[in-house]
């Protein structure tokens, strides 16, 4: 009886474990069928978006031979249009790399040739952040078999990651060399940054791993290192990684160059190596964009009525365009990072300040915490702008102080409408301050609407806490709120129109109105006192200068 119950539960755990075993088998086909759909769909869409860039650039094209005048914002387009090309040649090339279908298809040229000029080309990657670089090859020339197309993007992806990852000024060197028996090249890129701390060692091939792009404020897809490495195995080659926290990193790629490394269907002996087809090469931004203020005149003042805008954006291209298109309505300063953005707001006078999120050496976020935490500046707008979606990141911005918050890609006329809006406001408080009776602009004090109001209803009553004080000027005003003389300067001007004299003689005018009217019988000469006028002469110039007639009249006109 006992056998059979054994029986009975062994067999009921065979059933359970092949139930079990087989529903996992199951949903694993259904994940792996599923991703292999969705991994058809991005590459149909990859090819799909292709399409219309080889039209627009077609276009472009175009465009340069009928109105060559704008060439520069011809190479612009056309940089850009490179840049989308190779990340989605990138993104089809892991495609194919994790279904099975990359092949390799080697030609027989010289090898260092090759090797040197696809490296030249690349060479403005790291020209625009002032990095020093140079390329050794040893021997000069070799012949050798390759597949240029790997190649091409093993070379690309180690140095851009080389460029990405170094600081300015760094130093980044290729060196090519063979080994005794002449059948294999040694590639080494390496770098002086900051180096890959040893727990990101282990992964640092694998498909989507995080790069640290947020420490060093750039952006990636973590497929590159992946894909390189997909490649080098392709080519029957190995890559290694060496890095040391603070001093650099250094990528070691070995290649077979012989022929008989290879499989038959692996070699083309039909064609060889052509220097002569046009390499895609990185368009020299530094020859395209100039310094970002060099057409500025440092002697020269702006117009009082221009508003002045500071861009800050490390893309230089966005920021030159950015610039080119604003300048026409605005005094437009730029800087390419935040760092670079605070030494200008401690130097001119602005008042609107517009800056991209992500940036090396200070990013927006921090930009904004700088300048909102600073009561000296605090009263500047900003306008962030970034990639970033989702919502906890504008809710973020917004708790920083940001004023208006705005994702990328962006039309001109969206960001334009935001500077004209928060410019509207400024305007508005402006009108509505010269409106107002005294009473009325108290009533900012209780219900204050923004820093602006608020700024304005401290100042307001700085002045008549001490509105009998003929003395009270500039400086005295500045020490009540905290702030340096050329601050109060600064935000007074910027939010009534007024500098600090007029604005504490337009508080004082408007209370001696007041005044006038909750008793018409005031001698001028006691009203001129009583608002802080030395001499009752000058208090009757500038009562009629602002409200059109004399106090003395002022006041008949109350009684009647």
């Amino acid at each position: 009886m006992s056998a059979r119950i054994l029986l009975v539960f062994a067999i009921l755990a065979i059933i359970v474990v092949i139930v079990f075993v087989g529903r996992n088998l199951y949903l694993r086909s259904l994940r792996l069928r599923r991703r292999l759909q969705m991994s058809d769909i991005f590459t149909n869409i990859t090819h799909e978006l292709l399409t219309p860039l080889t039209v627009i650039s077609a276009s472009v094209d175009k465009l340069r031979e009928e109105a060559p005048q704008h060439g520069h914002d011809y190479d612009l387009m056309q940089l850009n249009i490179q840049r989308m090309v190779r990340l989605l040649q990138q993104i089809l090339e892991t495609s194919k790399s994790e279904a099975g279908q990359l092949k390799l298809v080697v030609a027989q040229g010289d090898v260092m040739r090759y090797i040197r000029e696809t490296a030249e080309c690349l060479e403005p990657l790291l020209v625009r952040k002032r990095q020093q670089f140079s390329i050794s090859c040893y021997p000069e020339s070799m012949m050798g078999w390759i597949d240029t197309d790997k190649l091409d993007k093993i070379i690309y992806n180690l140095l851009s990651n080389a460029a990405k990852y170094s600081k300015e000024n760094g130093v980044v060197l290729l060196k090519v060399q063979t080994n005794n028996t002449f059948d294999h090249i040694h590639i080494e890129v390496s770098d002086t940054g900051d180096g890959i701390p040893p727990e990101k060692m282990r992964h640092l091939f694998q498909r989507f791993h995080d790069g640290e792009y947020r420490k060093h404020q750039t952006i990636g897809t973590g497929l590159g290192l992946n894909l390189t490495h997909d490649l080098v195995f392709l080519h029957h080659g190995t890559i290694h990684c060496q890095s040391e926290v603070g001093k650099g990193t250094t990528f070691t790629v070995e290649l077979p160059i012989n022929k008989e490394a290879f499989k038959i269907d692996e070699i083309d002996e039909t064609r060889t190596i052509d220097f002569n087809i046009p390499k895609n090469a990185i368009i020299d931004v530094q020859a395209l964009i100039p310094d970002v203020n060099e057409d500025e005149d440092p002697q020269e003042q702006p117009d009082e009525d221009i508003y002045r805008l500071l861009i800050v954006e490390d893309n230089v291209e966005l920021l030159m365009l950015m610039r080119q298109l604003l300048k026409s309505s605005y005094h437009v300063y730029a800087a390419k990072n935040g760092l670079e953005a605070l030494d200008i707001i401690h130097q001119k006078d602005l008042d609107l300040i517009i800056s991209d999120v992500m940036m090396p050496e200070m990013d927006g976020y921090e930009l904004t915490k700088a300048v909102k935490g600073d009561p000296n500046y605090n009263h500047l707008p900003i306008i962030l702008l970034t990639a970033k979606t989702q919502e906890e990141d504008e809710q973020e911005a917004l708790l920083l102080g940001a004023d208006e918050y705005l994702t990328k890609p962006f039309r001109l006329s969206d960001l334009k409408l935001r500077i004209d809006n928060i410019i509207e406001n400024r305007k508005r408080i402006q009108k509505e301050y010269h409106q107002e009776t005294t009473d009325e602009a108290h009533r900012i004090v209780t219900a204050p609407k923004s820093p602006d109001e608020e700024f304005l209803s401290r100042a307001i009553g700085c002045v008549h806490a001490h509105l009998d004080d003929d003395t009270y000027d500039r400086e005295t005003l500045a020490a009540d709120m905290g702030a340096s003389a050329s601050t109060i300067y600064n935000k007074l001007r910027s939010i009534t129109g007024l500098n600090v004299s007029s604005f504490i003689r337009d508080v004082r005018l408007k209370e001696a109105r007041r005044l006038a009217q909750a008793d018409p019988t005031f001698r001028v000469s006691d009203l001129a006192y009583k608002v802080g006028f030395r001499d009752p002469r000058y208090f009757s110039t500038c009562f009629k200068k602002q409200f059109g007639m004399q106090p003395k009249e002022y006041m008949e006109t109350l009684v009647k």
